[in-house]
């Protein structure tokens, strides 16, 4: 028994001098476990996504429709934009249903709510409103779709009643509507009980009692969602993009796969510099005609090339899976397949630069591709996360990857569109190469 515990003393004392067994261990799952909490809203008050960025454009002067619109700024998970931002030649204005559809072209969010002048048609009694998207996630479309109907059913009751009254204190003037609403309110409290003065205030505010058709009553009382108000509230949707898109899903889900997979097997190429040092091959190239940019590029140019090749030939069996259609958009995607490869390439470098050695290397590697998918949409979509990581995801090539193949894929972009994005993944590459020849070239890795 002494003899296995001397030998479980040594096993317990290798482990804790493995940093990359320590990391991969304890650090990784830890930071995952963070991020999933903040994705899904684990011991917040109001738990689910928070932050989803939606256009509202009220057209519409009938006082509730300004009521509508707070009903969906207080809704947690959404952070309404009204208003077109100030610039220096102009200050700022409520949205117009143009600004919004430039807003979801753009990129700057991808659904808009737009409630027209004429809220409740003359001609008919319901609600009239029209929804604009761009659903290129499934799971966020999904998400959001269910949000907005809630929100809508939900006051969808007090809308209607409160149209009710306005027309009627047109037609027959306010003295007459407050005695009529009076009577009604006496007679209900003297057979339901309760006090007239209070429910005659609910009936002129437009409470008629509909509020238990609602989605959340509905729901709440195990009923399904659809109700007897949808047929009377009229929601117009417009797909602003991807319309011709035969599987969007697919399209995402390949895109952030293929970006992940990339980094690992860059980063694991990268993780070959400690073994061809090991091997004496960097001395033996060095006393040739050959210096250390010419090893540094050169294994960059592989990475680049290794990644081209991994990404068409994902992204082509995702076209004889799912049918992504990949052909009419062949030159846009090996820009950004080349660039994104660039930007790879040169992260595998750094992880080289970084790491002491190949297991370092490796365990490194793995953290830091982890939580640039986590964080850049390869696993679930950006928009569930608090604002503050939305930010940070931003900064990772992962997120600018996905962007550019969903642009070329989903959005259908030109060439020009995809500039700026091109930029990015470029500069990063640039960027992070530098610094990468710069660290390994003061490093022992030659020597």
């Amino acid at each position: 028994m002494r003899t296995i515990l001397t030998l479980l003393r040594k096993d317990l004392t290798n482990f804790q001098r493995n940093k990359v067994a320590l990391v991969l261990t304890f650090v990784v799952p830890i930071a995952l476990i963070f991020v999933f909490g903040q994705v899904f809203g684990i011991n917040r008050k109001d738990q689910g996504p928070a932050g989803i960025r939606i256009a509202v454009v009220n057209a519409s002067d009938n006082p509730a429709a300004q009521k509508l619109v707070n009903a969906l700024k207080a809704e947690p998970s959404f952070r309404v934009v009204t208003e077109h931002a100030a610039t220096a030649h102009a200050p700022a204005r409520p949205l117009t249903e143009t600004d919004a559809r430039a807003m979801i072209h753009n990129r700057e969010l991808r659904f808009a709510v737009v409630i027209p002048k004429d809220l409740f048609p003359e001609t008919s009694f319901g609600v009239r409103l029209k929804t604009l998207s761009d659903p290129r996630n499934e799971i966020e479309t999904q998400t959001v779709n269910g949000l907005l109907q809630k929100t809508i059913f939900s006051n969808v009751p007090d809308l209607l009643g409160q149209s009710l009254q306005a027309r009627a204190k047109d037609f027959v003037g306010p003295a007459q509507l407050d005695k009529f609403n009076g009577t009604i309110a006496t007679a209900i409290a003297g057979v339901f009980g309760g006090d007239a003065d209070t429910i005659r205030r609910s009936i002129a505010a437009g409470d008629f009692g509909l509020s238990r058709f609602s989605a959340t009553s509905a729901t709440a009382a195990g009923n399904p969602p659809n109700n007897p108000l949808a047929d009377i509230v009229k929601i117009e949707n417009e797909q602003i993009v991807g319309k011709q898109v035969k599987s969007p899903e697919a399209t995402r889900i390949v895109a952030g796969q293929a970006i992940m997979f990339l980094l690992f097997a860059i980063s694991g190429s990268a993780a070959g510099f400690f073994d061809e040092k090991n091997a004496g091959l960097f001395q033996r190239l060095l006393a040739a005609p050959v210096s250390r940019a010419h090893l540094l590029w050169s294994r960059f140019l592989f990475g680049v090339m290794l990644g081209i090749v991994q990404l068409l030939t994902l992204f082509v069996t995702g076209s004889l899976l799912y049918g992504i259609d990949i052909l009419s958009h062949a030159g846009n995607l090996l820009l950004v397949s080349a660039c994104a490869a660039a930007a790879s390439a040169a992260f595998g470098m750094l992880i080289a630069a970084l790491a002491p050695n190949s297991q370092a290397a490796s365990g490194l590697a793995t953290f830091v591709i982890l939580m640039m998918s986590a964080l850049g949409g390869a696993w679930f979509p950006v928009a569930f996360m608090p604002e503050l990581m939305q930010q940070v995801a931003k900064f990772t090539l992962v997120y600018w990857s996905i962007e550019g193949f969903l642009q070329v894929l989903w959005a259908g972009s030109t060439f020009v569109e995809l500039l700026p994005i091109l930029g990015i993944l470029l500069g990063i590459a640039a960027g992070v190469m530098a610094f990468s020849i710069w660290r390994l070239n003061r490093k022992q890795m030659f020597g």
